[in-house]
């Protein structure tokens, strides 16, 4: 397998933005939660791509750094799939475009969540 740049495709009027890994091949689609489809081979614990809805709701700075989103998806997954996806986000080519980690309201509980890197996009 060659590994190859990203392709970036921002769609303006939907405000959606598309990352292609691998374009063409066929994916099995994960919603990480409502903004945030991860797409994967699943035989091979790839990554084929991403796609952000709102994108400029994710990619929005505040006060105090990026916006940080629960990965709510994470929990609908069986123990194995999650396992996967967990793998798969935590290494190239997705961890160069999303930064995981956790929040812990209490001892007991926690909750993965994300934030997006800067990426280079730019519009049409």
């Amino acid at each position: 397998m060659t590994i190859t740049k990203p392709v970036f495709n921002y769609d303006e009027i939907s405000d959606t933005l598309y990352i292609s890994f691998v374009p063409g091949e066929k994916a099995t689609g994960i919603e990480l939660n409502d903004h945030i489809l991860l797409r994967i081979n699943k035989k091979e614990h790839r990554a084929i791509g991403l796609t952000f809805l709102e994108y400029s709701l994710l990619a929005q700075k505040t006060e105090v750094g990026p916006r940080s989103f629960p990965l709510v998806g994470l929990a609908q997954l069986s123990d194995e799939l999650r396992e996967i996806v967990l793998g798969i986000l935590l290494r190239p080519p997705v961890s160069d475009i999303l930064s995981l980690s956790t929040y812990t309201p209490s001892v007991s509980e926690t909750i993965p969540i994300t934030s997006l890197r800067p990426v280079p996009i730019r519009a049409a």
